[in-house]
């Protein structure tokens, strides 16, 4: 993220927190930042006339009190995705957003990575006909042994396992090309027995989506398999495929109408400056951003209903 700032043009980093006051002077130094704050006088932000907006990358169990704090505090704030650990927790936030009438935003970057902005307009252009189907993969091996996935597969600070972090790509994704809210969901866990990996959160979980005009779409996301990051979107005339679809870098894809034609619209690293630009944009000027809180909250009930469905043998849960 920090480095993707550096192509921002209507954002710039002003401040640091950090529980490590080494780590927060040596990044400090790096990029030019010398107001550093901890979690322990966070709240002091309130006072900081050089914050506008706060982007929250802790771990998702942190998400809701940071995220709340910082709203009180008198800041916009752009929460990572999943947005946080629970449905009400999602709810309050939406709630501290609108008493503190502050912007709460959820970091859905794809929404401005240009290749998928790309596929998105070809698609609502008809260049493949009416959407019919939507498929959508993401996974990697998990290894514990790494500290920013060992925190992953720890409900408290996780909040769920794969389908929180990784899973909700091709969810939000999903949803952001058919545009359409869903009727029901049906989903089983994939989690492989005995893995010691997976005691208190999911290692796999393959679901399906139904809508009212027909459409529908399935998904998995996994801790278990290699790395993957692909997405389809059938049409009545053709087909888009995106592969890598949600990438940091290097996103890029097809479409298939009466010949095969590729979908590169740019350099995938700018998506980061683009969607912080995006959220300081709509601070500033009180216009919707692109990926709100309630679109955050939006996705936590389908993954809780997908839950449902999972604990209960896949049964289908309406929405």
């Amino acid at each position: 993220m920090l480095p993707g700032l550096q192509a921002a043009s209507q954002s710039a980093v002003t401040a640091l927190v950090s529980g490590n006051p080494e780590k927060a002077r040596d990044i400090g130094a790096r990029y030019g930042v010398n107001k550093l704050y901890d979690y322990k006088n966070f709240d002091k932000i309130a006072d900081d006339k050089d914050i506008d907006c706060v982007y929250i990358a802790l771990p998702v169990g942190l998400h809701a009190e940071y995220t709340i704090r910082a709203l009180k505090a008198g800041k916009h704030v752009l929460c990572e995705k999943p947005m946080a650990s629970t449905i009400a927790e999602c709810e309050a936030m939406v709630a501290a957003a609108k008493a503190a009438n502050r912007q709460l935003g959820v970091a859905y970057r794809v929404h401005f990575e240009p290749n998928n902005v790309e596929a998105l307009r070809r698609l609502r252009a008809g260049e493949i006909g009416d959407i019919r189907y939507f498929s959508g993969e993401t996974g990697f091996p998990a290894n514990p042994a790494y500290p920013p996935v060992k925190w992953r597969l720890e409900k408290a600070l996780g909040g769920g396992g794969s389908m929180y972090d990784i899973g909700i790509y091709a969810l939000n994704g999903c949803l952001m090309y058919v545009d359409e809210p869903p009727i029901a969901v049906s989903a089983v866990y994939t989690t492989p027995a005995g893995d010691p990996r997976f005691t208190e959160v999911e290692g796999g979980v393959d679901w399906r989506l139904m809508f009212a005009s027909g459409i529908t779409a399935q998904g998995s996301s996994s801790y278990t398999f290699a790395y993957t990051s692909q997405q389809r979107i059938l049409g009545t005339k053709g087909y888009i495929a995106l592969n890598p679809a949600t990438d940091y870098s290097s996103v890029g894809g097809v479409i298939h109408t009466d010949a095969t034609r590729p979908i590169r619209a740019g350099d995938s690293l700018v998506q980061f400056a683009a969607q912080l630009d995006g959220f300081s944009t709509a601070a500033r000027t009180g216009q919707p951003h692109r990926t709100p809180g309630e679109m955050g909250l939006r996705d936590m009930r389908i993954i809780q209903a997908m839950y449902k469905s999972a604990d209960n043998g896949g049964a289908t849960v309406k929405l």
